[in-house]
């Protein structure tokens, strides 16, 4: 991350308070003094708080963690939206809805609802339907896309907080404490420190103030996220974490050539259970075929029919056919003899 100046946080009117009237005795420690009724921020204090919070962030980014930005008042919300879409992070510019972190739940679903309004808004899914009746779907999506459209990739509650103004943003601010969220937040003189982890003592009205820090906290996002190990090149089976579930970067080898070595060595061992099963697919054919042909021919003897599968498997094709007509023959030859035994006691009689 580049060197921050005191003298680019004075171009950027970092220095600039609230009216003295309106002060918070808690933001004393931060006040250098007062000039024409206004105090004016000690950015002496201010330069270590920024680059304490850009290292926070930088480190969140390189664990993989989600930040939520927050910041919806008229001067600041371009600045908010540009930093959460740069950083492909959730983000609050227009309204921050009661319960978006205590009540994650019910915005869930919310969020489910407008995914669900977006389908049916498609060119194909309007087809049958009337002016009016589409006219209504896209009133109720665009309002949940106005207040819920920057976290509807919020799959789970964030790890941090980046706040620009903790007194317009209260209600934030008291959720993350429940939680116990950490938030990193500009707090200027009329506002109260208490609460935050990482105080960024300056003005949080200008415009260009909040382009100024919010550029280098996505300056610090970026650098953090290019430490963020690739899974699909860790050396072993199973990844070191850390208590909290975090990766271990120190602890993360890579290797390619390796991976590539197991591609090629799993490749053939796939093909060659193909070929064994072709072959034996043939075989498998002729012995299903046969006995069906040895049903037919003989049906009332069961000794003859036990011993021919044996010789049928052992013996080629062009024999087993012969062996099938062979049965006739016996059959043939011995039901002459049968009616001879049942004549003979009639002439004896």
């Amino acid at each position: 991350m580049k060197e921050i100046s005191m003298r680019q946080m004075l171009e950027a009117g970092a220095h600039f308070g609230h009216k003295t009237k309106y002060w918070n005795p808690k933001m004393e420690p931060y006040i250098y003094g007062e000039r024409n009724g206004i105090h004016i921020i000690n950015l002496e204090t201010t330069l270590p708080q920024l680059e304490e919070a850009c290292n926070y962030i930088k480190r969140l980014a390189s664990e993989s963690a989600t930040i939520l930005f927050v910041g919806t008042k008229q001067s600041i919300k371009d600045e908010i939206k540009r930093a959460g879409t740069e950083c492909s992070m959730p983000y609050v510019s227009n309204r921050w809805l009661g319960g978006t972190l205590t009540n994650n739940a019910t915005i869930s679903k919310s969020i489910k609802k407008m995914d669900d309004l977006e389908e049916s808004l498609k060119e194909e899914n309007i087809s049958g339907l009337t002016k009016k009746e589409v006219l209504t779907l896209s009133r109720s999506y665009q309002k949940l896309d106005k207040g819920l459209g920057g976290i509807r990739e919020m799959k789970k509650l964030p790890d941090a907080l980046f706040i620009i103004d903790v007194n317009y943003e209260k209600n934030a601010v008291q959720e993350a404490l429940v939680l116990g969220i950490p938030i990193v937040a500009v707090v200027d003189t009329n506002s109260s420190p208490e609460g935050i982890n990482h105080v960024i003592a300056s003005n949080d009205d200008s415009r260009s103030t909040a382009k100024f820090i919010t550029s280098l906290i996505i300056e610090a996002y970026s650098q953090g996220k290019k430490t963020v190990p690739l899974l699909e090149e860790i050396d072993d089976e199973f990844v070191e974490v850390d208590s909290e579930g975090k990766i271990s970067p120190t602890k993360i080898r890579r290797k390619k050539k390796i991976i590539i070595d197991k591609k090629q060595a799993i490749t053939p061992a796939k093909e060659e259970p193909k070929a064994e099963v072709e072959a034996e697919e043939p075989k498998a054919e002729v012995e299903a075929e046969e006995p069906k042909a040895e049903v037919e021919a003989e049906e009332p003897k069961t000794e003859v029919e036990a011993e021919e599968p044996k010789a049928e498997v052992e013996a080629e094709e062009p024999k087993a056919e012969v062996e099938a007509e062979e049965p006739k023959a016996e059959v043939e030859a011995e039901e002459p003899k049968a009616e001879v035994e049942a004549e003979e006691p009639a002439d004896k009689k």
